[in-house]
């Protein structure tokens, strides 16, 4: 249950979170670029808009907007939104989150989306332990990798997963997120004003990865 003192807790954290953190779009009308994988009439953007999201892999570099586009779906869905981290993430703990999952589908009708990031960092035995979830669809899983899928991931769970491939965003994309963060209240909120030049510096060292842009 939300109270004042947890308002305020949320508040003060995401006041001292990382610039690109603040910066996180809330809905798919914020993101930038992509418009390939999250486009009008793509898959991905209407599974979002609809609610009807089937398990999926993005698979780009870093800073491609991987993590934002799983908030995004955290935002919007009516699903219970769940994280399992592919660092510390252990198979007691997926299977933990597959069986109150499941639990909440019997009992309420409640779908589950688990989010892995770098899922590519899972073991096959860890891996193997989604197989059975995803595919009776206790779960929708979206795994976020900066590695090649067909390489690092399952081929059982990429059977049972559409993969959508993100790239670096281009130099207009770059530049349109530093210039949001500059004049926005969540960003810089216009303290700094960049010239021309510096801006394209920034842009150009980025290099596509909008993480790195909002970090330099």
């Amino acid at each position: 249950m939300d109270t004042l003192f947890s308002g305020i807790h949320r508040a003060a954290k995401h006041a001292n979170a990382p610039l690109a953190a603040r910066m996180r779009p809330q809905t798919l009308e914020g993101y930038v670029g992509q418009t390939q994988a999250v486009g009008e009439g793509s898959w991905l953007r209407r599974a979002i808009e609809h609610d009807t999201l089937s398990s999926v892999l993005l698979y780009g570099p870093a800073g491609t907007g991987k993590t934002t586009l799983a908030h995004i779906i955290a935002n919007s869905t009516h699903a219970v939104f769940v994280e399992v981290s592919a660092i510390t993430g252990t198979v007691k703990d997926l299977r933990h989150e597959i069986e109150a999952a499941e639990s909440r589908l019997l009992t309420a009708g409640t779908r589950t989306i688990l989010f892995i990031d770098e899922i590519h960092r899972f073991n096959r035995s860890q891996q193997d332990a989604l197989l059975h979830a995803v595919e009776d669809r206790t779960v929708v899983l979206i795994g976020a990798t900066t590695e090649n899928p067909y390489f690092e991931v399952n081929s059982a769970l990429i059977s049972r997963s559409r993969v959508v491939e993100l790239y670096p965003l281009d130099d207009e994309a770059i530049s349109h997120l530093i210039e949001r963060a500059c004049k926005s209240s969540d960003g810089l909120a216009g303290a700094y004003t960049l010239n021309p030049d510096a801006l394209q510096e920034i842009v150009t060292l980025a290099g596509g990865d909008a993480r790195a842009a909002l970090t330099s």
